[in-house]
């Protein structure tokens, strides 16, 4: 079955052809409107979608894997170990740059 219509959007009106005559059917302008904002809430919805997908898309990308060791620390050329705990036997120390300026 073949189901043709011919909208006119000046008169909000939709004719289709029927077997006894075209048929005509009807709206007001407060429905036109109510159906053009669902409309455009829609295709917002649509939009913001297809950019939460692409953001979570890239974040998946740049999550470190927590499994991957990082324990291993090398300091930075220019800094100096400073004890910071003298009466402590495990040795504590800590790492202080010396190209600092004197600020």
């Amino acid at each position: 079955m073949k189901f043709m219509a011919v909208p006119n959007y000046t008169y909000l009106k939709l004719k289709i052809p029927g077997p006894g005559g075209v048929i005509t059917v009807g709206t007001s302008f407060q429905r036109a409107y109510e159906c053009e904002v669902e409309c455009c809430d829609h295709a917002t919805a649509i939009v913001a979608f297809g950019e939460l997908t692409a953001i979570k898309k890239e974040d998946t990308e740049e999550v470190p894997d927590p499994k991957k060791s990082t324990r291993s620390f090398e300091p930075m050329e220019g800094s100096k170990e400073v004890i910071i705990d003298l009466g402590s036997t495990k040795g504590k120390t800590v790492h202080i740059g010396t190209m600092l300026s004197s600020e």
